[in-house]
């Protein structure tokens, strides 16, 4: 069981926009990421792998939004009709040829 975490996310995030925002007045990130954690108390490294993890692409089994899931049915559906339209027009073709033939 994970240990429960002493900043919370509002904290997190405010974190990581503090890094960003001070960036340019340092010589690198690290840099910028030792200073805000020690303004908000935690380790250089743990701040770093809340970046990371900011960075990261949500993962697809929990999107942002509620309506991504939806939306990306609804592109697999459209993409499937199409193929099968593909076929169908193809056949459909190669019929007419055919019957033009005799």
């Amino acid at each position: 069981m994970p240990k429960p975490s002493k900043f919370s996310p509002e904290v997190r995030e405010r974190a990581v926009r503090m890094v960003y925002e001070v960036r340019e007045s340092h010589d690198s990130q690290w840099a910028a990421i030792e200073a805000v954690s020690s303004k908000i108390g935690c380790t250089a490294q743990t701040l770093s792998n809340w970046i990371r993890k900011a960075s990261s692409p949500a993962t697809p089994s929990a999107p942002a939004d509620p309506r991504i899931k939806e939306l990306e049915r609804e592109i697999r559906e459209l993409k499937r009709a199409n193929e099968i339209l593909k076929v169908a027009s193809a056949f459909f073709a190669q019929a007419e040829l055919d019957r033009r033939l005799k």
